[in-house]
């Protein structure tokens, strides 16, 4: 392929936003400037960022998102993207996130005739149920599709979501796979000290779970779980990475979880590999990017079949997988994973099968989509 593109990439997230949207765009930027492209980032602004000067950066205001503290969503900037593309016209564009900032993006590229792609990262539709506004769920879910429809692709990380959304109505869904630093997540970050913070001592089980504290991540069912597990290994430990709306409460009501806070590069790496089962309930996930990142830590999984699971973990060998929304199914997979004999060896086989999806090889295939669009757009 050809080198020396120019893209551009509109996010209303990123680092040191701590979730897979933001850790994804940064990667795919980090990838195609490897390759040798030209990349400019457009992201709404932070406090830190002041008096910053750089031209393939454009910052935007933003505001806050209700119930997601530290995290803000881009103000539309339609006038400014438009005279940015007019100056200096990308050959693609990829917008990230269905914000105010991510719908002008689009717009601006309509009406510049530049090519663009969208990224399905995040389900709303399911998250406002979650939140208790089901009855606008339908709403969410066409305000999505109409967004994604007027894109020249919608790029997802599964076949699986693939097939739903074109099922669904949405017209010209690609999957762009997704990758794990296997250097960054290694079974060799295990800390014997830091288990010992824990109190896991003679083998106990330490289950992990990493990502928001909040309603849409089914945190309910990783307690009972729990829970059935500490009837059988009354020494087992639960750490919980991370933060959100629902960690007072819970921590309230779960005296003896061990609460972590967020935990970023090496620090978290640690977290993850010196647990021994990572726990992920969750129902409301497009891929779910920490299942590959206790994968390359070496620990054994428990997930819901969809999404990343179904993707790469390969149910008995690498942990469990459990048919979508089967509770009852969940905890019983739960307790028998971790009262597994052999849950190194499971540890083991998870890290050894996720091993090929490096971060290079999605860079180059996510380039080569771009590329795709606007070789056909000068085709046109």
């Amino acid at each position: 392929m050809n080198t020396g593109y120019r893209f551009e990439l509109v996010t209303e997230t990123y680092p040191p936003d701590v979730n897979g949207v933001a850790l994804t765009v940064q990667a795919l930027e980090t990838g195609l400037r490897r390759l040798g492209h030209g990349v400019g980032l457009v992201r709404p602004q932070r406090e830190e960022d002041s008096g910053r000067s750089d031209p393939d950066l454009m910052l935007v205001e933003g505001a806050p998102i209700p119930r997601y503290p530290g995290l803000r969503f881009g103000l539309p900037a339609g006038r400014r993207l438009s005279a940015r593309w007019a100056a200096h016209r990308p050959d693609a564009v990829y917008i990230a996130t269905e914000g105010p900032l991510g719908w002008s993006a689009l717009r601006a590229c309509r009406r510049l005739g530049i090519p663009v792609a969208t990224g399905f990262h995040t389900r709303f539709d399911d998250y406002v149920g979650r939140y208790g506004a089901a009855f606008l769920s339908p709403w969410v879910f066409s305000w999505l599709r109409r967004f994604h429809n007027r894109a020249d692709a919608t790029l997802v990380p599964t076949r699986e979501l693939q097939d739903t959304l074109a099922q669904q109505g949405f017209r010209h869904v690609l999957r762009l796979g997704r990758a794990v630093d296997t250097r960054a997540f290694h079974p060799g970050f295990r800390d014997p000290a830091l288990r010992a913070e824990w109190n896991a001592v003679d083998g106990a089980p330490v289950v992990i779970h990493v990502g928001r504290i909040a309603p849409e991540k089914n945190l309910p069912l990783a307690v009972r779980a729990y829970r059935a597990l500490q009837r059988q290994r009354p020494d087992a430990r639960f750490v919980w990475v991370g933060d959100g709306p629902a960690r007072a409460e819970l921590q309230a009501a779960n005296p003896d979880f061990i609460f972590a806070g967020i935990q970023r590069g090496d620090a978290l790496a640690r977290h993850f590999a010196s647990a021994d089962v990572f726990c992920f309930p969750s129902l409301s996930e497009t891929f779910g990017n920490v299942t590959l990142e206790a994968m390359a830590s070496g620990i054994a999984t428990v997930a819901f079949d969809y999404g990343a699971a179904r993707e790469h973990l390969c149910n008995g060998v690498h942990g469990a997988t459990v048919v979508l929304g089967d509770e009852a199914g969940f905890e019983r997979a739960f307790v028998a994973t971790c009262l597994r004999a052999d849950l190194e060896s499971a540890g083991a086989a998870a890290r050894q099968a996720i091993l090929h999806l490096h971060p290079d090889r999605v860079a180059e295939d996510f380039a080569s989509l771009l590329a795709g669009l606007a070789r056909r757009q000068e085709a046109a």
